[in-house]
């Protein structure tokens, strides 16, 4: 995108803010990076420099525009949508492998070289890991001065600095300001130790029905809850525990979170916007599915649907297997009575969250016989957290997409229905398609859609690569058990 020089200056022209995060434009005369819908006056198209990241923006020598903040913008599409090397090492970088184990871990991660990583993220971002991390860790500095009274040396340790020059050198050549002077004009802190409110931004339109209607209804009593109009759910993360409070609003989500360790906020932060797939482009995926005419109505009606995902992959896998076949209610009880037995206990003094969902080491680790399930999906679930456990399956947010399928559809009893719903919310992928689903079924149906799994697959070849919100509008044409978020009190 940032080498098409003049459709970036139309979009910067139109502030056309589908494409914040796409590019960045940088002004040679200020030496200021904007995203293309910064309210200020459009510079001259002959002072317009373009690029692919904010971290090759301030590589370059750009500050960060103070009036549109283009280091909160949301994330690229092209990172959750693309299964390639450079796109998984972007999901990664953004859960703080960099910060945690160096590049050589990102590269163990990935499989491949140093070198390899280095060169593709250049090539495709225009800046090498380390400073798009370090990208990162000023945008998680800038958040911690403006929300919190943290001494400047607690800021710089939980953004991920290795000491307080390095913090002070990156803030001032990132932001144009020292940490004081920023924290003076954000002029609001919160009171309470280790909770952080802020805004997670994402592309309009954005139907909240089908996304928060769905984690409510499928919410599992101890790990999720829906209150006051809001979606709570605990979180596992490198250096603690944390409780997300996530609330829609008009343009944007409201987010508090609560975090035993404030080293894990841009991890707490990235695994949010995951589970609400916040950095999609509902514009061109609705464009797409609206071209079939048996979607159009739909897709007018209520457009902007996004994919509920989940904020581990693990997690998700077995409530995928627990849910098989049995009702919401059903599947929620197996999956409660697993965590009340199983999960690691955490405090909420604001609700009812007491648990974190157990890993599949210590679900490896159980007699199955202590799942009350039926004995085929007893050994589903065996199979499934022993090859997590054992690293067989990865299931995290640098995982191969592919060779996740195929070792998922290895395991006993696992269909093609199980590995694509755990390739839809666990793995991320945009294009994951449920053709015998009996939702989607009916649905197509009652559209006048073939309705056999071959022939609507077929059929949705159109749809590609955005089949995965194509089954949530299918979801929504009959009577789906899932109720509509209006319902359960948005």
């Amino acid at each position: 995108m940032h080498e098409d020089f003049d459709r970036c200056v139309r979009a910067v022209r139109s502030k056309d803010a589908r494409f914040d995060g796409w590019f960045f434009t940088a002004v040679r005369t200020t030496r200021i990076y904007c995203r293309p819908s910064c309210p200020g006056m459009p510079p001259k198209a002959e002072n317009m420099t373009f690029f692919p990241s904010a971290a090759a923006a301030q590589q370059a020598g750009y500050r960060a525009c103070k009036r549109c903040r283009p280091d909160a913008s949301p994330g690229s599409p092209q990172w959750n949508e693309r299964a390639d090397l450079a796109a998984r090492a972007m999901r990664l970088i953004a859960d703080g492998v960099v910060d945690r184990a160096g590049v050589p871990g990102l590269a163990a991660r990935l499989g491949y070289s140093v070198r390899q990583v280095e060169r593709q993220l250049l090539a495709e971002f225009g800046a090498g890991p380390l400073a798009l991390a370090r990208a990162q860790r000023a945008q998680t500095a800038r958040l911690l001065i403006e929300t919190t009274a943290l001494p400047m040396s607690e800021v710089a340790a939980a953004a991920g600095f290795g000491s307080i020059r390095t913090f002070n050198d990156t803030v001032r050549e990132v932001f144009a300001l020292p940490p004081t002077e920023l924290r003076l004009r954000a002029g609001r802190q919160v009171a309470s130790p280790g909770v952080i409110s802020l805004r997670l931004p994402f592309r309009e339109p954005l139907c909240p029905d089908n996304l928060f209607g769905h984690l409510a209804a499928t919410a599992i009593p101890g790990i999720e809850e829906w209150r006051d109009g809001a979606y709570r759910r605990t979180l596992r993360l490198p250096h603690g525990t944390g409780i997300a409070t996530l609330r829609p609003t008009t343009d944007h989500i409201a987010c508090q979170l609560a975090l035993t360790d404030l080293r894990d906020l841009a991890r707490a932060i990235s695994r949010c916007r995951r589970l609400l797939d916040l950095d999609a482009d509902p514009v061109a995926v609705d464009d797409l599915l609206a071209a079939d005419p048996v979607l159009t109505p739909h897709v007018r009606r209520e457009p902007g649907r996004r994919v509920p995902r989940t904020v581990d992959g693990a997690e998700l896998a077995v409530r995928a297997v627990l849910g098989q076949q049995v009702s919401t209610t059903v599947a929620r009880t197996h999956a409660a009575r697993l965590v009340q037995d199983h999960g690691d206990p955490v405090h909420d003094p604001s609700g009812k969250l007491t648990h974190l969902f157990p890993t599949p080491d210590i679900l490896a680790g159980l007699d199955p016989e202590r799942f009350a399930l039926p004995r085929a999906r007893r050994d589903m679930v065996a199979a499934l957290v022993t090859a997590l456990a054992n690293g067989t399956v990865d299931l995290g947010v640098g995982a191969d997409r592919e060779r996740a399928r195929a070792r998922l559809a290895a395991l006993p009893g696992f269909g093609s229905w199980t590995v694509e719903m755990i390739a839809m919310r666990a793995l991320g992928d945009p294009d994951a398609f449920l053709p015998g689903d009996p939702t989607v079924r009916a649905a197509a149906r009652s559209l006048g859609l073939p309705f056999t799994p071959t022939a609507l697959t077929a059929h949705a070849s159109a749809w590609r690569p955005w089949r995965a919100y194509a089954v949530q509008y299918l979801w929504a044409v009959g009577e789906h058990r899932q109720p509509r978020a209006a319902a359960a009190g948005i």
